[in-house]
Order: C-alpha cells, then structure tokens, then sequence
C-alpha cells in the first residue's frame, strides 16, 4: 500500500484517479482549495485518509499546503492533478500573477520543491502543450500584454513537462513523468468532449502506482509513453523554467 496525494481531486479526473488508487488499496489523501470543495471531495471519495486544503493560485497557501503535506510525512507518490481550464477575461492572483499560471504551473513547482521528495511525481498534462510557446516569455503574463485565455493554457500545459523533465534530469531517486488524459467530460475539458474521463484517468493512475514500472523523463498518452513538444525536451528551457519559478515564488528548486 502507497500513500498518495492526488491534487485537484474534488471532481474530475483527479477524482476518478483517487478513487481508481483507493480501490486498489492505496492510502490516498485528497485535495480541494477551500473547505466546501473539500466536502464535495470527501464525499466522492468516501474511502480517503483525508483531504487537504489549500487555495494554489495563492503561493502562501501552496507552502502551507507543502507544509500540512509534511506533517503527515513521506508521500510515496504526487500526482499533480489540479488545473484551471480556459475562460474568458484575465484573473490576477492575490500575488498579482496571472491565476492560470498560479494554479497550473506555480503550484506543481512550489509544492515538487517544499515537500517531501516522494518516490514518484506525476504531473498531468495535456495534448494541448503541443501548442504552448517554449520561448518562456512573459509566462505569468504580467506585461500587460492582451489576456489570451486558450494560449495562456497551452502555455501552462507545456511548462509541466518542462517541470517533470527537469526533475527527472536533477532527482535520480525519483521517477517523474507527465502525461495526457486525453480531451474527456469533465468540467475543465468541457462536458462536449467526446472523450470517457474513466479511460482518460488510466494513464495517470497508472503513472502513479507504484507497483507499474513506468520509467522516468517521459510524456505518456493512452496508456503509453510518447513524443512531446520538442520544446520540452530542451534542456535550456527546463533550466529557464525553474528559474522563472525561482524567482516569482522566492523558493529555490533543490538540485541535488
């Protein structure tokens, strides 16, 4: 039996996957931003140790969260789940950074760098990141440049790749890879798409669980590792990533 945190896990996929790793025996702790989402987590997922609160388009919320995660003690495995889709007009955090990139990109980096280092890290991605831009520009779109909402997503889509393959490259004691569920029914993909978000949690349970031998360093899509992006590749980019986490969140990524 593994302990497990599934972020992002009050609806969706995040909760199909927790409920997928507590059927398999897993001691799985949720995640929702306030304790109303909490609430609706724990009753989707009744056999859960626990859920865990944290607002992550707040850095000081995603340290405590990092911190509470702590108390509990070593995660064998994170999947980093939770995720803003697309919408219409900018939202700023209370950090003055774009809530996108708050929630998608910051958080995963915040929390990979304050707890525990687990055995085995998943970040979900999406097939999207094939449109992100790898030139890392103005990332938490605080230029003032004009808010666009689709590419603001594939954006953060691309910086977690970029975010599981560095960790790949500096944790050699830590199996990272990121994946893509596919466009399925749910609230973030839209309850159009025409996929099953049952079949599109597997390849993230499957990351997860750490009786499957799945390798570090790769992109997964339908049940099997894949190409990204070549931007995600790029060791410069990865390096520049961090670094521009650095900075915004003032919390330095452990190389070693």
């Amino acid at each position: 039996m593994a302990r497990i945190l599934v972020t992002g896990s009050s609806d969706g996929l995040g909760q199909i996957a927790a409920r997928s790793l507590i059927s398999q025996g897993h001691e799985v702790y949720l995640h929702a931003r306030n304790p109303q989402r909490a609430q609706q987590a724990q009753e989707g997922a009744p056999g859960a140790k626990g859920v865990l609160i944290g607002d992550l388009s707040s850095i000081a919320q995603t340290k405590a969260l990092a911190a509470d995660a702590n108390k509990i003690g070593k995660f064998d495995a994170v999947m980093h789940n939770a995720a803003l889709g697309a919408y219409a007009e900018e939202s700023k955090s209370e950090d003055g950074i774009e809530k996108m990139f708050a929630v998608n990109s910051l958080s995963q980096y915040i929390l990979t760098c304050l707890m525990e280092r687990p055995k085995r890290l998943v970040y979900v991605s999406s097939g999207l990141h094939s449109n992100g831009d790898p030139s890392l520009q103005d990332v938490a779109w605080t230029s003032g440049r004009t808010f666009a909402s689709f590419q603001a997503y594939c954006d953060t889509k691309l910086h977690n790749i970029l975010l599981s393959n560095a960790v790949a490259r500096h944790w050699s004691d830590v199996e990272s890879n990121a994946c893509n569920p596919g466009w399925v029914k749910t609230k973030l993909g839209t309850f159009n798409a025409p996929g099953d978000p049952q079949k599109g949690a597997r390849t993230q349970v499957h990351l997860t669980d750490p009786k499957q031998d799945v390798g570090t360093g790769r992109y997964w899509s339908d049940m099997k590792p894949t190409d990204p992006q070549a931007g995600a590749n790029d060791v410069a980019k990865q390096e520049e990533f961090l670094k521009i986490c650095q900075d915004l969140s003032g919390i330095a990524f452990p190389k070693n």
